[in-house]
């Protein structure tokens, strides 16, 4: 953030305050992150203030001391999301035991897996938010990238065929609709005739 002048603004910390523990490069990385996946989630590549997110870091100028760009800084967000849904399958294909629940395969385990994580709206609406911004070209190459990436990790793990993993992803951006427009009951129960039916 600057002034008039075109000198960086200082941090609202009063003098004589005391400092707070003070932050690795990153730390202080991984707290922009998780402050702009909350911005970008509603605003997305274009409408995110990178004031807003300077302000819930604390120190404005390390946005674009650590990123670059705020382009650099949505695709960041956008790995950092998928990072995590590849945890979670990883996380859920390992605890799986064949005859221990419901699932009957490491794939369907991951597949209750993601159910759980669409329930985090943010997650949620930063995906959303990447496919919109593939009009730039550099996001649509990283969204490509990761969801590569991605791919072959659910292949890897699950030992799946290429057709189980087609309608894995196929129920996958299902759910992703019907959480984003709030379709009742739990993600378990959503059908495309529930579309049809206007519930």
């Amino acid at each position: 953030m600057t002034n008039t002048s075109g000198t960086i603004a200082r941090s609202g910390r009063s003098p004589g305050s005391p400092r707070g523990p003070r932050m690795s490069a990153d730390e202080r990385r991984d707290a922009i992150v998780a402050a702009a996946t909350e911005e970008f989630a509603t605003g997305g590549l274009v409408g995110a203030s990178t004031e807003a997110i300077a302000r819930r870091v604390g120190v404005s100028p390390y946005v674009f001391q650590l990123f670059g760009t705020k382009k650099d800084l949505f695709i960041a967000v956008v790995r950092s999301c998928f990072a995590r849904v590849t945890l979670s399958f990883e996380g859920a294909a390992a605890r799986w035991t064949p005859g221990t629940d419901d699932c009957n395969s490491a794939l369907m385990a991951m597949g209750k897996e993601y159910k759980r994580l669409v329930a985090d709206r943010t997650l949620l609406l930063v995906q959303l938010q990447s496919y919109a911004a593939c009009s730039d070209p550099d996001v649509r190459t990283v969204v490509r990238e990761e969801w590569g990436r991605l791919y072959r990790r659910v292949r890897e793990v699950s030992g799946a065929s290429r057709e189980e993993i087609h309608q894995f992803f196929a129920e996958g951006m299902l759910l992703n609709l019907g959480a984003a427009v709030g379709l009742p009951g739990e993600a378990k129960t959503w059908t495309l005739e529930m579309f049809e039916e206007g519930v």
